[in-house]
């Protein structure tokens, strides 16, 4: 949805709300595809004293796998968008500015880009979770393996193998 600004410019105080429904199931992040919901962008672009602000909010569910045992998480990601538009290619700089390349803008362009910055590197199903065995693959909050207690560290391989020939020795 591309919105006119010229409308926006002729007048002293004007503002055009905007409020859509945009797709980013082929969004790719991290390897995967994980925004499969459908994506509500929300707010307005408004004019004042020669100043162009776009305001809104952008909302999803972002789908991802715990970081220690993938089990699927669906998480809700909120941005708030507060940004001052402007048609200075010399102010790429600045955080909060967006520079416009013609007389629309694509509020999408500029929320999107806050959504993402809200995804963190990994999620947890819960903060205590135990993750998988790395011998077994079981599920460590679903299950005790003994994995653990049948392991030798490699380093001491050499010793074990001492030991298990000297009970051989005395049999």
């Amino acid at each position: 949805m591309k919105i006119d600004l010229k409308k926006l410019t002729a007048s002293q105080h004007a503002s055009i709300p905007f409020s859509e429904t945009i797709d980013l199931r082929e969004e790719t992040l991290y390897g995967a595809k994980p925004f499969q919901s459908p994506v509500q962008i929300s707010g307005e672009v408004s004019g004042e004293s020669g100043v162009l602000r776009l305001t809104g909010t952008i909302e999803t569910i972002y789908s991802t796998a715990c970081a220690r045992c993938l089990k699927p998480l669906d998480i809700p990601l909120r941005a708030e968008v507060d940004t001052v538009l402007t048609d200075d290619p010399d102010a790429e700089e600045e955080d909060d500015l967006f520079v416009l390349t013609g007389d629309s803008v694509d509020p999408a362009d500029v929320m999107v880009p806050a959504l993402i910055l809200q995804v963190e590197m990994t999620y947890l199903c819960r903060e205590d979770c135990k993750g998988l065995c790395p011998h077994c693959g079981a599920d460590r909050n679903e299950v005790d393996c003994d994995c653990e207690s049948k392991q030798i560290d490699p380093r001491f391989a050499a010793l074990r193998a001492l030991l298990d020939s000297d009970k051989d020795e005395r049999n």
